[in-house]
């Protein structure tokens, strides 16, 4: 009996090395792998640099928004506007944003984005330059009503046309870089543009900007173009080489795309899927989870964009000089967020976390934290008030990781449609939170003073409790929002639906 079970030891542990020997061959391999698809998938030089023109693209477009509210009183007063023209034309850039950007996303589906790119540049020069020959309020109106639509699409345009240039596992950092040109955008406009007020007068801020975009088309015709992955046609060749390999290491791969498969992510194949029906995608909890947090972003951008100066030198009581740095604060803030998340997300994806983990969490994480601190401003004052308005400012401007993560559920034909839906219908946050707040401090009894003579003491008050209840509703909205996306927001898994109910077109 003791023989028996003697051998049946010895065949035990015979099974036992057998397999951890087997187990650390397919670990080895799978390491092995990982570092061949790494250096395999490492982006060019050109990726790089047109990363670098959609960072600049961006940064105009966030100054075309811009340059209306720095030019504010001169062009009211030579135009004749009051507050409340002045504040619906503000609003008309936003009339045609959500509608274009649906038609470009469909468009997108179709021909090369980088055509659309050049097309939009195009109008965003061409709009700027009916101001600089002295158009009046009718032409400022149709411009920006244009202008906007132009923009509407932007995000979604660059970030489709920088993920042609990258592999899935690599598209976390460029994507927030690109992102970061919308952030840097004030940082950059708002001086420059102060400064050609001073030196030309108003209407040459339009100019301005309007020789800046005719320079980047014709950079980005010369130097932009559809990178490698635009069709999937990247990672065909990479999953050639993978097959090459050798009777063991076949053996590996086996056992370790088994274990992938039981994971929820698909990542790094995303470019291989096949169409699928897009009103499905539009329709599904992780879309509209991200929705949910564009509309959130967009929110706050409307704010800080309308109310952000007139809040910091009415309520917090700051000099003009110290509003001028103050405001940049967030947008500074907003940059370095999607820069440290977006380093820190192409490393996860690198180690094979999924979209949901490396960009959609921390995306309902970051819009969380600036829920929480629009909750603590009403509390707050002086130098803690500017602190917590630039964390609640600066964790809120990341709406372009929210179109990043959905990209991931579809391949690259209907990626620009998933992303530009979202950012055009995102952008009603962006109309509705300045309305509000002006509702809200007029239902509080505020009315902005003549000739712009300081506000009484009880003005301060009634700008100071409207403004705070509007805190109140966007930190329990952004909160809200952060954590739908965090938990709701799981692209891979909507592919992997989408693509068991690919049914083939008859042929």
């Amino acid at each position: 009996m003791s023989i028996r079970n003697h051998n049946l030891t010895a065949r035990l542990e015979i099974g036992l090395d057998m397999t951890v020997t087997k187990s650390s061959k397919v670990a080895r391999h799978a390491s092995d792998t990982a570092r061949q698809q790494n250096k395999k998938h490492r982006p060019t030089s050109r990726a790089w640099l047109i990363v670098a023109l959609l960072v600049i693209f961006q940064i105009i477009a966030f100054a075309d928004k811009a340059v209306l509210g720095l030019v504010g009183p001169y062009a009211m007063a030579d135009l004749g506007l009051n507050a409340t023209q002045f504040g619906f034309i503000g609003s008309a850039f936003f009339f045609l944003y959500a509608i274009v950007s649906v038609v470009t996303g469909i468009l997108a589906s179709k021909i090369s984005v980088h055509w659309i790119l050049f097309t939009l540049g195009v109008v965003w020069a061409v709009m700027q330059f009916p101001m600089l020959l002295g158009g009046g309020a009718a032409v400022l109106l149709a411009t920006r009503i244009i202008l906007g639509g132009a923009e509407g699409p932007a995000t979604a345009m660059s970030l489709t046309s920088a993920h042609t240039w990258f592999h899935p596992s690599r598209r976390a950092l460029p994507s927030n870089l690109v992102a970061i040109g919308s952030t840097m955008g004030p940082v950059f406009a708002a001086p420059f543009i102060a400064w050609v007020i001073g030196m030309w007068g108003w209407r040459w801020a339009f100019g301005a900007l309007g020789i800046i975009g005719l320079v980047w088309i014709v950079s980005w015709l010369v130097l932009g173009g559809d990178g490698p992955y635009r069709q999937g046609s990247g990672d065909k060749s990479a999953t050639d080489a993978t097959d090459a390999t050798d009777a063991n290491s076949a053996e590996g791969s086996a056992v370790v795309e088994e274990a992938a498969a039981e994971e929820e992510t698909e990542t790094d194949k995303v470019d291989d899927q096949k169409p699928v029906n897009i009103w499905r995608a539009l329709f599904s909890v992780a879309f509209f989870a991200a929705l949910f947090g564009a509309i959130s972003n967009f929110w706050v951008q409307g704010f800080l964009t309308t109310w952000l100066p007139q809040y910091l030198g009415t309520v917090l009581g700051f000099s003009l000089a110290e509003v001028g740095v103050y405001t940049t604060f967030p947008w500074v803030l907003g940059a370095l967020v999607l820069l440290i998340m977006g380093a820190l997300g192409q490393r996860w994806m690198s180690r094979g976390a999924n979209a949901h983990v490396a960009i959609a969490v921390p995306f309902g994480l970051s819009t969380a934290i600036a829920g929480l601190a629009f909750l603590l401003i009403p509390s707050s004052s002086g130098v803690l008030g500017v602190i917590l308005l630039s964390i609640a400012g600066g964790c809120s401007l990341v709406f372009p990781m929210t179109a990043s993560a959905i990209g991931y559920a579809v391949g690259p034909k209907q990626r620009p449609i998933m992303m530009a839906t979202l950012g055009g219908f995102g952008a009603f946050g962006a109309i509705v939170s300045p309305v509000l707040v002006g509702w809200l401090m007029t239902a509080a009894g505020y009315v902005a003073p003549e000739n712009g003579a300081a506000p009484s003491g009880e003005m301060v008050a009634a700008m100071t409790s409207g403004v705070n209840t509007a805190f109140i509703i966007t930190g329990v909205l952004l909160v809200t929002a952060g954590a739908a996306a965090a938990i709701f927001l799981r692209p891979e898994r909507l592919g992997r639906k989408l693509q068991s109910q690919y049914v083939p077109k008859a042929s």
